[in-house]
């Protein structure tokens, strides 16, 4: 892995999304407003403890690993002839263009826009709402490497270190963390 030339490199904002309910799939908006510690005002997810439903059944106290939920837009071009997927349909809050967000190490700090600041916990785990939304999609954003090791394409997730307006073409700045550099995992 060239972490050099990821940490060199920067993306850039496509569309951003909310939704106040838990819906698979969320509205684009002309902006969203992140809030530290939090996540994305008005939307479901937002909160200092965990809000996904399966989480929150399993322990409701458990710290918010996913607060900002990103999708690069390069998964959705590889999935259009297939599943016709749009920003924001998958559940994401950010989708970026230009950056490999898989690859980023955990605790990579992102720039976006002006004032907003995010630190990436881990990979979202597709669950089988992503088929019911479309049915064989699950398998799409789910691969294999060499060794046989499951590779998650659905996203990354992150929490909100500094608050701050987030608008589609907004710049996004990639910060590698300390050496050394652990790979993401689901979370």
């Amino acid at each position: 892995m060239n972490y050099e030339k990821i940490g060199s490199a920067n993306g850039i904002v496509i569309a951003v999304s909310k939704s106040d309910k838990h819906t698979f799939s969320k509205e684009n908006c002309s902006n969203i407003k992140l809030l530290k510690g939090l996540g994305v005002e008005g939307d479901a997810h937002l909160g200092k403890t965990v809000k996904h439903r399966s989480r929150v059944a399993n322990n409701p106290n458990q710290p918010n690993l996913r607060q900002v939920h990103l999708i690069h837009s390069e998964l959705l071009d590889e999935l259009k002839d297939s599943f016709n997927v749009t920003a924001g349909q998958m559940g994401e809050n950010i989708t970026t263009q230009g950056i490999d967000l898989l690859e980023l190490p955990r605790d990579t700090v992102l720039y976006i826009g002006e004032t907003a600041v995010i630190k990436v916990t881990g990979l979202r785990n597709p669950c089988a709402q992503i088929d019911q939304f479309k049915p064989g999609l699950m398998k799409a954003v789910l691969d294999q490497d060499k060794q046989g090791s499951l590779i998650r394409k659905a996203g990354i997730m992150s929490i909100v270190l500094e608050s701050g307006e987030v608008y589609p073409g907004d710049q996004v700045r990639i910060q590698l963390p300390p050496l050394p550099y652990r790979p993401l995992e689901r979370v």
